[in-house]
Formats: structure tokens, C-alpha cells, sequence
């Protein structure tokens, strides 16, 4: 039987998965973690994935090729959140790190900037008022104002000043903002090469990051004819809009991402 022509965009939900169904050997699943597997809450040391999703990721992992998280949380966290789940990649800090067949894998250019996030953190918590939650990674500096919105201006300046200071780049988010040192690295590179060899990918995103990786995928379909990319958004009143607007398909939250995917799964 002649196997399904690639589906266009965007495509039914029948389409996209007989398409993927068909050619599981050959797909990977990508996923943000905030926001998409996770509730987005105050603290961010509190996310916790939510019960459905890891079993219903144990069970794609074992019918796709692979499975990743590709995630701003350091690898250590996420490790913390998947280690029970060995069949499942995790890049951490937009890929800076990496954690595969039990190894973890640092970028070497970001390396050198460790001391310099350090200090950084410190002098965050010195200098900013303290409803500002900071959160340091070791590879970057994210202050967190979901709490004190209102200063949300504040924390961007003082950013900006640090930025172009140091010689650091800047990562917007849903009520944050990040620093992190001048590497070339983000979900999208990330993506660009997880799917050198792939016939069909997918990745779940919720946030304004995510939409360089929703490009990757639609880079790669523009090269190569026989390759599909799902680019699916989970909706929030943040960042949703933007984020919707690259995507094929929104869903309504983390827990519909695990009701989406288990219902997916029974076309393998």
C-alpha cells in the first residue's frame, strides 16, 4: 500500500498522524517544558510535569525513533523531572547542555561566562527590587516579575543595561526576562540538527522562544519534500497569540497535551 502523500498546512489531525504513523522509525518529538508539559507557576522551582504526561511519554518513546525536551530549565532540572524516563533526550538552557545516553554534554563557548553569570545573579538580587524572583542557571541569569508585573519595566532596563554591558544577549519569556552569554544557540539551532536525519517531526511549544523552532521545522520541509513538520502551540494569555499564529494546531493546555497525545498514540 502506497504510504501517505505529506499532508499540507494546515493539516487534519488524521493527516498528521497517519503521516507520522507511518513513518514512526523515522520521527522525533520535541517539547518545551513551561508551560507545555508543565503549568507555568509563581515559583519556578515548583513546576512539576504533570502525572499523565510522563507515562504517556514512556509510551511514545517507545514508538517513535525519539523523544526530547528541549527546554531554558539547566539540564540538572530537567533530569530531575524525567530521570525514570531513559528513552527521552533533554537539552537544557536552549541546548547549551545536553543530556543523552546518560551523559551530559556542555557546550564548550558557554563555559568560559560561568563566573560572569555568578556575579550576575548576586548583583540581580542586590540591585532589583525583591519581589523579583532571580534564577540563576549556571549558563545564564532569568528574572522572573510574574509576581510583581508592575515592574516589569524595571527589570527590561535594568536588563538592557546588563546586556550591553557584559556583552550578553537577551531572552524575553512569558513574564521574564533572560541573560545569557553571546553563544550561538537556541531552540531553533536545536531542532535544525535533531531533524538532519528525520522524515517527520513535531514540537510543542508555548512561548515566544518556541517559534524559532516552529521555523526549523518549516525550513527543513522547504529543502527536503518527503519531510513533515507538526508545529503545535499550547495556549496561554501571555505569548499565546504569537505563538499560536506560527503554529497548525493550539491546544488549551498541558493536560490537553497529554490527553492529545495518548489519543494520538493509538495510531501506532
Amino acid at each position: 500500500m502506497a504510504e501517505t502523500a505529506r499532508p499540507s498546512h494546515p493539516p487534519t489531525l488524521s493527516d498528521a498522524w497517519q503521516f507520522t504513523a507511518e513513518r514512526a522509525k523515522d520521527s522525533t518529538f520535541f517539547f518545551d517544558f513551561d508551560g507545555v508539559l508543565s503549568p507555568v507557576t509563581d515559583d519556578p522551582d515548583a513546576s512539576q510535569p504533570l502525572p499523565d504526561v510522563l507515562e504517556v511519554l514512556d509510551g511514545l518513546a517507545g514508538a517513535v525513533a525519539r523523544v526530547a525536551i528541549v527546554s531554558a530549565r539547566p539540564v540538572s532540572f530537567l533530569r530531575s523531572r524525567f530521570e525514570r524516563l531513559g528513552r527521552v533526550d533533554l537539552y537544557g538552557l536552549y541546548g547549551l547542555e545536553v543530556w543523552h545516553e546518560g551523559e551530559v554534554v556542555t557546550e564548550p563557548a558557554a563555559l568560559p561566562w560561568v563566573p560572569a553569570m555568578s556575579d550576575l545573579a548576586e548583583r540581580a538580587r542586590t540591585e532589583l527590587p525583591p519581589q523579583i524572583l532571580v534564577e540563576y542557571k549556571r549558563l545564564s541569569v532569568a528574572l522572573h516579575y510574574r509576581t510583581a508585573p508592575q515592574l516589569s519595566d524595571a527589570v527590561e532596563r535594568w536588563a538592557h543595561e546588563q546586556a550591553e554591558s557584559l556583552g550578553l544577549r537577551i531572552q524575553g519569556g512569558r513574564m521574564v526576562s533572560e541573560l545569557k552569554p553571546p553563544v550561538d544557540q537556541d531552540k531553533g539551532m536545536v531542532i535544525s540538527e535533531g531533524v538532519k536525519t528525520s522524515g517527520c517531526a513535531w514540537y510543542f511549544g508555548d512561548d515566544m522562544s518556541d517559534i524559532k523552532a516552529f521555523d526549523a521545522l518549516r525550513a527543513r520541509e522547504a529543502v527536503d519534500p518527503g519531510f513533515f513538520g507538526m508545529c503545535v502551540a499550547v495556549a496561554n494569555p501571555e505569548t499565546g497569540a504569537e505563538v499560536s499564529s506560527a503554529a497548525d494546531l493550539t491546544l488549551e493546555s498541558p493536560a490537553a497535551v497529554a490527553e492529545f497525545l495518548r489519543a494520538g498514540l493509538s495510531n501506532f
